[in-house]
């Protein structure tokens, strides 16, 4: 029975490995088999079970990695210096249970990852027309958010919604549930343009060691073992409801980072909540500006210069948060690690795809404000 187990565990690699060459070569399998079927059904049961844990069960889940790695280690060692004469036997099942456990976890990362990769583009699902942009239209793009966040900032600052003595805005008289709720309640108004975005699934969970997910420059990640949704909280507040949506947009099934920057940013802009609107639109402009300033910097200053001034305050806070983890041996290694997770997974700019979040916005606003 033990060895049926196990043969039934390692034939998952292969399953694995045929499924991803099905969805490669097959975006409507991916989406209506996978993405829209399988995925969906699962995703939502799974979430909510999972999401009745207050704890990042990924967390746990890397803690008892390291702990059990430590034990393999040394599990490892005794049977290099043993003189037990079963040594060879106990490293061959050794190796077949790491086996067993790698082709486990690759099943799962293909049926709540892999395949969603290789699903329609977001675009493409909701008909909308991305083309080629003039950098006139990237400058008026980025007036309008200049706009719209500075609008949004200086409401916040006038009903002292979150602003503290420095002028720095913060989330601490929120809680994290109601947080969560109000992203939850985002994605119900956004679901009824965007069905594919609709369903019911797990809340986000704030990561307890997030200053260790500073040091590796990420401020979300979704882990489809669980599927959770994980937020770095020791981040600049104001960011925070952003990264919420982008990962659960990826929980959602759309794991293209330019495609879940851009579903964050329409989250938040269909929320009631003003920290939402205003978190989704600096995320969307901090993207829009990086693009306009590589085409044409003058251009981008001068955008620069209509900030609202608590915009200014906010963007220096995050600026200094982040300058204290530039350039570390943890940080470029986790970028290295990054760029290549997304050049495997169909995402051909690696993390530069992160910056084509622009021309979905360009192609969502040019008909009605450009």
């Amino acid at each position: 029975m033990l060895k049926q187990k196990k043969s039934f565990f390692l034939l998952l690699t292969p399953v694995s490995i045929i499924i991803l060459l099905l969805v490669r070569n097959n975006s409507w399998i991916a989406e209506y088999i996978f993405a829209q079927g399988v995925y969906k059904l699962l995703a939502q049961l799974i979430s909510n079970i999972t999401g009745l844990i207050p704890f990042s069960l990924m967390e746990l889940f890397i803690y008892i990695t390291i702990i059990l790695s430590i034990s393999l280690l040394v599990y490892i060692v005794r049977i290099i210096f043993s003189r037990n004469k079963d040594k060879g036997n106990k490293s061959l099942n050794l190796l077949i249970n790491i086996s067993c456990v790698f082709s486990v976890l690759l099943f799962l990362f293909t049926i709540f990852a892999g395949t969603n990769y290789y699903r329609y583009s977001f675009s493409e699902i909701n008909n909308i027309k991305v083309e080629e942009s003039s950098i006139e239209e990237l400058y008026k793009l980025n007036l309008y958010l200049v706009e719209q966040a500075s609008t949004i900032r200086e409401e916040l600052e006038l009903n002292q919604d979150h602003i503290n003595e420095m002028g720095i805005l913060e989330a601490d008289n929120i809680s994290w549930l109601e947080l969560t709720n109000s992203v939850e309640d985002a994605y119900i108004n956004l679901s009824e343009n965007y069905p594919t975005l609709g369903g019911s699934f797990g809340r986000a969970k704030p990561v307890l060691y997030s200053k260790f997910m500073s040091r590796m420059e990420i401020t979300g990640i979704f882990w489809p073992f669980s599927l959770e949704a994980n937020i770095n909280i020791h981040v600049p507040d104001y960011t925070i409801p952003a990264t919420i949506a982008h990962e659960m947009a990826h929980q959602r099934g759309f794991m293209r980072e330019d495609e879940a920057n851009y579903i964050a940013y329409l989250a938040c802009i269909h929320s009631e909540d003003l920290l939402l609107q205003y978190s989704g639109t600096m995320l969307a402009l901090t993207q829009a500006g990086n693009a306009l300033y590589k085409e044409d910097p003058d251009l981008y200053y001068e955008t620069r210069s209509y900030f609202y001034e608590g915009m200014h305050v906010d963007l220096r806070d995050k600026s200094n948060y982040w300058s204290q983890f530039d350039n570390t041996v943890i940080s470029t290694a986790s970028t290295k690690m990054n760029d290549t997770y997304l050049k495997v997974n169909n995402q051909k700019d690696g993390v530069k795809s992160y910056g084509r979040m622009v021309d979905l916005l360009l192609a969502g606003l040019k008909a009605e404000y450009l």
